[in-house]
């Protein structure tokens, strides 16, 4: 089962670091992406904005609702999907992402919801 580092991080981060010093962090999210492609573990990265939206089906109808979300203190602000199956190695490669360092790195496997 792959395993994924889901990049957990406080709203409005981002915009009070400003975008001269997010430029700095992003290079370094880079760096830490290309090291685990180097490593054969990288199967998948991004970025993901702030803004979002739900959307919930319920007896045949949909309901979308806008985001950002008020009662949300933090957003998935990111992930790497890594090649492993073993939780220590993407535990270990969580430990040395850069992010852990202003936001919290969530490690989950990736696969059928009834494992």
């Amino acid at each position: 089962m792959p395993q994924m580092l889901l990049i957990v991080e406080p709203l409005g981060q981002r915009a009070e670091r400003g975008r001269a010093a997010g430029e700095v962090l992003y290079k370094r999210m880079l760096d830490f992406a290309s090291e685990l492609q180097a490593q054969g573990l990288l199967l998948g990265v991004n970025s993901l904005g702030s803004e979002a939206r739900r959307l919930a089906k319920r007896d045949g109808s949909a309901q979308v609702w806008d985001g950002p979300f008020a009662e949300s203190k933090e957003m998935v602000g990111g992930y790497f999907l890594l090649d492993t199956d073993d939780p220590a190695v993407a535990l270990a490669w969580a430990e040395r992402c850069p992010a852990a360092e202003w936001a919290t790195v969530e490690i989950r496997g990736v696969g059928p919801c009834y494992l």
